[in-house]
């Protein structure tokens, strides 16, 4: 949550206080005066001081292991959505899905109700990577993976960044491979391979960043983040 909406909440503060309380400079976060009333934080991870008080937030964050055939949105008119595989009573309005995984597409997805932490993650400079397994109908070459990591040219001229692809094993009709991209485009994946003259018929995000896919969350489980998971996050508080 921003610094100053933390205080607003905890302190019962007007805006003009709450400024008054940066220009006096009695806003401490982890030991050290703070002046961006905007740096996103969390009391779990940072130890927050205004004029002497110990300030609590209330974030929640959830690994879900996403099943095919739900959609990642917070609401849809027809189709089962992501956010409502969370029990209702773990589910703070402000939930939702950190990026996007297709409808069929499975595995690992940050759901919180930190907007700003999942606004820093999504960012490109943040190069956050992202690991798949997938299975492809086609061989998969040598030659596929230099052209992965030289960047894939979608159909239309877009050029993907360098992305790294592994091949677990390969054969006519069924390869099984592990991508790792750092980047979100529209169905970028299945575009990747599809430059390539190859589909993709089953893919799973196993990893996003820090996060891995637990092996032991079934589909369409969900728990809340380890502090030890949490604490691999903060550096995209800002």
């Amino acid at each position: 949550m921003r610094l100053d909406k933390v205080i607003e909440q905890n302190l019962k503060t007007s805006r003009k206080e709450m400024k008054r309380l940066f220009l006096m400079k009695k806003v401490f976060v982890d030991g050290a005066i703070e002046l961006n009333q905007h740096r996103n934080v969390d009391s779990q991870l940072h130890e927050i001081l205004v004029d002497g008080q110990k300030l609590k937030t209330s974030h929640v964050y959830y690994l879900l292991n996403k099943p095919a055939g739900v959609v990642t949105a917070k609401k849809d008119a027809k189709l089962q959505t992501v956010t409502q595989l969370v029990g209702e009573e773990d589910r703070p309005a402000a939930l939702y899905p950190v990026g996007r995984l297709d409808r069929d597409t499975k595995g690992l997805l940050l759901l919180t109700d930190n907007g700003q932490l999942g606004y820093d993650l999504l960012q490109p400079h943040a190069k956050v990577a992202k690991l798949y397994r997938a299975t492809v109908n086609e061989t998969v070459t040598t030659a596929d993976v230099a052209a992965f990591e030289k960047g894939i040219i979608f159909h239309g001229g877009i050029r993907c960044q360098p992305a790294q692809l592994k091949i677990l094993n390969s054969e006519a009709g069924n390869s099984e491979v592990l991508l790792t991209i750092q980047e979100g485009k529209f169905h970028q994946v299945k575009k990747m391979f599809l430059a390539r003259g190859k589909k993709v018929t089953s893919l799973v995000r196993l990893a996003m960043g820090p996060l891995i896919l637990p092996e032991d969350l079934a589909e369409g489980a969900y728990r809340s983040l380890t502090l030890a998971e949490l604490r691999q996050l903060k550096t995209y508080f800002r």
